[in-house]
């Protein structure tokens, strides 16, 4: 990321990323008001997910090993993500698959998977050349999708056996004659209907066609990157349009809440200490008494399903980070609708009056170390509101490059370099003392001499018209 990126420039980057690799885990927490108490009572789920593969093009994506370190440290379930994470598919991919079942081209991807269903067709030939008309046999130890794809593979290649699922990974194979076999094809209670595979090869993109008809506010933390994961993963691919992947998250989701975002008008409102990370901003906000004369924060309860966190911090696992960033919201929102008025807060706000006081955030969305403070999803983004921009001119040092530049400030403070001319160096910083600090600092220096940046004066385009 760099101080010279505009949104646009920065989605293009992001994209890049977001196309490389997988999310192995999302979290959704939900809450409900009790009417007899003041308090809301929170369910928060754990996803484990891994990318369909049956019947679409076998999935490619990245490991970063640094991510698979920190995961660890926080103890991260590798086995449950490889072995047990649930499928999901965008709409590009849905489509891909609905073409094959009705063309009758489905095929597995998996290498893994074609072992598996080897060794099932070599049980079930050996078995059907004796068995008679009626016979069974159960095949066993199938797990996850190989319950879906051994069926689907058996019926592809004899024409007269029916398969049933009997649970615990077991699958019944039964010898048919051809007359019965489509008889049972039309019949409502065959297992491996083509909606029905559709169904379990959606997996998670079920529940995310949930969140999006429900249109209830969606939370998040820093939450460019998820949503542009949701999009990729759930929707459809990341268009290459910034715009366009701006209006398609808005019609998803119309109502968009970035805790970060929040929590920055929360720091400069109240006396509330500096921290940056999700959990770093819920314990300051449990532990600081930033209301001591307005009512009490809302109660916030861990349902009895989910006591867990309750009773231990489980930070970088995403049902517990949902629970907090819940919490940094209805916290925050409680926060800055007692500084709103003058007026005496009522005992237990209502959570409409929690949105009413979070309008001007609705929307806004992070944008981390750029052009913006943030991203607008119903609307233009804000004009940039960061320090001027400095430049160097460089006079008796040639061959000067941007990183020598960049470590020659580095001692002093942090600024992102930009080569402006041949001898001219564009400086970016996000604090106004920095830009002091170096005006001063380099007032004589020899080499470099530093001043405001002036499009009128400094421009190569400028220059190049007025000469």
């Amino acid at each position: 990321p760099s101080l010279f990126d505009s949104p646009a420039e920065r989605y293009v980057k992001a994209r890049k990323s977001v196309q490389r690799f997988t999310p192995i885990q999302l979290g959704k927490c939900c809450s409900d008001t009790e009417s007899d108490l003041p308090r809301y009572v929170v369910h928060s789920y754990n996803f484990f997910l891994f990318p369909s593969t049956l019947g679409v093009r076998d999935v490619e994506f990245t490991l970063s090993a640094s991510s698979i370190r920190f995961l660890s440290h926080y103890g991260f379930d590798y086995n449950k993500f490889l072995k047990d994470g649930i499928p999901y598919m965008n709409e590009v991919q849905e489509k891909i698959l609905r073409q094959r079942l009705l063309a009758g081209t489905w095929k597995v991807c998996s290498n893994a998977d074609r072992d598996v269903l080897k060794k099932a067709i070599d049980e079930v030939t050996s078995w059907i050349a004796a068995a008679k008309e009626e016979d069974t046999m159960i095949l066993q130890d199938l797990n996850g999708h190989h319950m879906l794809e051994v069926q689907l593979v058996l019926r592809q290649a004899l024409e007269n056996v029916w398969t049933e699922p009997l649970g615990d990974k077991k699958v019944m194979v039964k010898k048919v004659s051809p007359e019965n076999r489509q008889l049972l094809e039309n019949s409502s209670y065959d297992h491996c209907q083509k909606k029905l595979i559709l169904l379990s090869a959606r997996g998670f993109t079920n529940l995310f066609h949930v969140l999006v008809k429900a249109k209830k506010p969606l939370v998040g933390h820093n939450m460019l990157m998820d949503l542009m994961h949701l999009h990729d993963k759930f929707y459809r691919p990341l268009p290459e349009s910034y715009e366009e992947f701006k209006r398609n998250i808005h019609n998803l989701f119309p109502v968009i809440i970035d805790t970060k975002t929040v929590t920055k008008s929360v720091q400069k409102k109240c006396l509330f200490p500096r921290v940056s990370s999700l959990l770093e901003v819920y314990a300051a906000l449990c532990s600081s008494n930033l209301n001591p004369k307005g009512p009490p924060c809302p109660v916030i309860a861990l349902a009895s399903g989910c006591s867990r966190y309750a009773e231990k911090k489980s930070p970088h696992e995403a049902g517990y980070d949902a629970f907090l960033c819940g919490s940094v919201l209805l916290m925050s929102a409680h926060l800055l609708l007692c500084r709103s008025t003058d007026d005496a807060v009522e005992a237990d706000p209502s959570f409409s009056q929690y949105l009413t006081v979070l309008a001007e955030h609705v929307n806004k969305v992070n944008f981390i170390r750029g052009s913006v403070s943030s991203i607008n999803f119903s609307g233009e983004d804000a004009p940039c509101r960061h320090p001027p921009a400095l430049v160097v001119h460089v006079r008796g040092w040639p061959g000067l490059s941007e990183r020598q530049i960049y470590q020659e400030f580095k001692a002093h403070c942090r600024f992102d370099v930009r080569r402006l001319s041949k001898n001219q160096f564009i400086l970016l910083s996000n604090k106004y003392k920095h830009v002091k600090l170096v005006l001063r600092d380099y007032r004589h220096h020899p080499h470099l001499q530093v001043s405001v940046y002036r499009h009128w004066r400094h421009s190569p385009s400028v220059n190049c018209l007025l000469q």
